[in-house]
């Protein structure tokens, strides 16, 4: 076999450069960034801390909206602008220094304001991945929110105004298959194992093993043998209650081989099947949030318009009831042990090649459905992946943003609800909130002028959300003072924070891993306590 192609010194180098990420979310997920379009709204110093963590990483391009002009106070705040900048298109400037930080990343302006792009020349959000905005009035909040929710973008809304910061994440729907649990339940079939894993595990006898191979069996055939001497006496039972797997763990105890005076011999294969009966002896089952998915009315009725999360999840369900007899695909993954690179290989490969099977299966199943509704095609690789974590798919649907402007809705008594509890953070919500509705009617930010004449307007606009959602007054004005005594000002500090955790729930969508925030989070500089919210 001729020996593989070198990588080339720009692969080493890339693959150098983006290392750590790459243990993240991999190849297909760096892929898929690198394939993303950002679109940001005011580059402000919360904008530009964003934009600095989503083009570090290499995301494949970025787009800056802001008509503004650098001030005095941009620079005050904004560690990406020079005085030089002063006078100048604040969007460009940004850009120019931002696109230091990666040359591979492509950078594009425009100077015309949000407003005017949505009544001029509404198909410009269209091509973004990801739309994300600071700064902006409580109209163009509703307008664009509303834009985005129609044609289907994703939206983050963020905001960061003295020791506070907020963002609200707006998804009309988001499918996560790569959802990376912290402690992903590992998928063996000891209870239903399939024909070649059942044909090695039976052509294993522990009591035949002489000393040296006795101590290098794999833990997970220690454990099918002590299940299958427990269901002896026990009607072929699978082992469910505490007492059952105790029982277990004493049959793996008197496997384990003495030296002549009847002392246990220190054996590690055993000692972690020990450790491993509980996870191990989980009984394999199609969990009830999967056969949610699987049986919702995006997955039973498709059409031409379907994305490939729900075909897949049809062609999931057909294997389930027919192949699958009601279990999902092998995941094919096998965890470490103790034993020989022998022992381990073939069983790896067993597992593996059922996975590969079944997960074969499902893919011919994807290919018959793209074939009759004639939509575009699903690659193998896509399939393959979609199976591997078929145990954990996950998703999110998010609601409008503009719901949270409107009377009489669950939103207003979800928002009414949670100001009840003590020392809520949703107090700060209504801060926010009531800061968009002062600049929207005085063209400023409460404070920015006279802080303690804007007190009692602030006021007023505290009280108008209030009455919206049908909740009583703040029995103290203390964070109204604090917001008027803000003036609208950024702290850097925060907007680093708020911008940091922006950028990793939009790389998040874009890669389509790890389950992003649903859907409003609110961060509390002076106390460092944070909060989310589901409107």
């Amino acid at each position: 076999m001729a020996s593989p192609s070198p990588k080339s010194p720009e692969q080493s180098e890339k693959t150098k450069q983006y290392d750590r990420q790459l243990r993240l979310w991999g190849d297909h997920g760096q892929l898929a960034l690198e394939n993303g379009h950002i679109c940001l709204i005011n580059a402000n110093a919360l904008g530009t801390e964003i934009l600095k963590s989503i083009v570090l990483p290499g995301v494949g391009a970025v787009t800056i909206v802001d008509d503004n002009i650098v001030t005095d106070e941009d620079i005050g705040s904004n560690f990406f602008l020079e005085h030089s900048s002063k006078g100048l298109n604040r969007a460009e400037e940004t850009i120019r220094l931002l696109l230091e930080l990666n040359d591979a990343v492509r950078g594009h302006t425009v100077h015309d304001p949000p407003d005017q792009i949505l009544q001029e020349n509404p198909d410009f959000f269209k091509t973004f991945s990801v739309v994300i905005a600071t700064h902006l009035s409580e109209k163009t909040i509703k307008d664009l929110s509303q834009h985005l929710w129609d044609i289907n973008i994703p939206f983050i809304l963020c905001k960061s105004v003295g020791f506070l910061g907020l963002f609200r994440i707006q998804v009309k729907e988001h499918p996560i298959i790569e959802t990376h649990p912290e402690n992903e339940q590992v998928d063996l079939r000891l209870d239903i194992p399939f024909p070649a894993l059942s044909e090695y595990l039976n052509n294993i006898d522990i009591n035949t093993l002489d000393l040296k191979d006795h101590g290098q069996i794999p833990w997970i055939v220690i454990i099918y043998k002590a299940i299958e001497k427990w269901q002896l006496s026990n009607h072929n039972r699978w082992p469910m209650s505490r007492k059952e797997k105790n029982d277990v763990k004493d049959i793996i105890q008197s496997f384990i081989r003495k030296d002549e005076n009847e002392i246990p011999i220190n054996e590690e294969n055993f000692e972690e099947a020990l450790r491993a009966v509980n996870t191990a002896m989980v009984p394999t089952f199609l969990p009830v949030k999967i056969q949610e998915l699987l049986y919702s009315n995006s997955a039973t009725h498709l059409t031409k318009d379907s994305c490939p999360f729900w075909i897949m999840c049809s062609a999931l369900r057909t294997f389930i009831e027919a192949e699958g007899k009601g279990k999902l695909p092998l995941r094919g993954v096998l965890p470490d042990m103790t034993t020989t690179t022998d022992h381990y290989v073939k069983l790896q490969n067993i597992y593996r090649t059922q996975a590969a099977l079944e997960a074969e299966i499902v893919y011919r199943k994807v290919q018959s459905i793209v074939s009759q509704l004639q939509c575009d095609t699903i690659s193998e690789a896509d399939v393959k992946l979609f199976c591997r974590h078929s145990h954990d798919l996950h998703l999110i649907k998010g609601s409008s943003i503009c719901l949270e402007y409107q009377l009489g809705t669950p939103t207003a008594s979800y928002i009414a609800r949670h100001l009840e509890e003590p020392d809520v953070m949703m107090v700060h919500y209504i801060l926010l909130r009531a800061a968009d509705m002062f600049r929207s009617e005085h063209c400023r930010a409460p404070g920015e002028w006279e802080p303690e004449g804007d007190i009692s307007k602030l006021k007023t606009c505290v009280s108008k959300i209030l009455s919206d959602v049908s909740s009583s007054p703040f029995p103290k004005d203390d964070h109204i003072h604090e917001m008027c005594r803000y003036g609208g000002a950024e702290i850097h500090s925060i907007s680093a924070f708020i911008g940091g955790c922006v950028a990793h729930e939009a790389i998040k969508i874009i890669t389509k891993q790890y389950k992003p925030v649903n859907n409003t989070f609110i961060y509390d500089g002076a106390s460092t306590n944070t909060a989310t919210f589901t409107f």
